[in-house]
């Protein structure tokens, strides 16, 4: 299994009006649950929201980076560490890594 098949680049889960619209966060959560259980960690990008990480096991690392910005190396570095680590624990862990819209970061 290569690396690419390990990550799920997604839009925002989201809850109320957005849901009609973004992925509904009980929808994220019951796919990754069934398809990947215990086995996928969600990293959200967005500087500007984020949600309960309870709906994912806790299971959630939030990069604060600016929608169409580049993120600092700072945050870069931390952010591949953590995945390093988790892919690294299990091959059957992956990720799942979003922003607000899926593309702008």
């Amino acid at each position: 299994v290569s690396s690419a098949d390990r990550i799920i680049a997604m839009s925002f889960p989201s809850s109320g009006k957005q849901s009609f619209y973004r992925n509904p966060i009980e929808e994220v959560a019951r796919f990754l649950d069934t398809k990947h259980a215990d086995h996928y960690k969600v990293y959200n990008l967005c500087s500007e929201k984020g949600y309960d990480p309870k709906y994912f096991h806790y299971r959630v690392e939030r990069i604060f980076i600016d929608d169409h910005n580049v993120p600092a190396l700072q945050d870069m570095l931390k952010f591949t560490a953590s995945v390093r680590e988790w892919m690294s624990q299990n091959e059957k862990n992956i990720i799942a890594i979003h922003c607000k819209g899926g593309k702008g970061r």
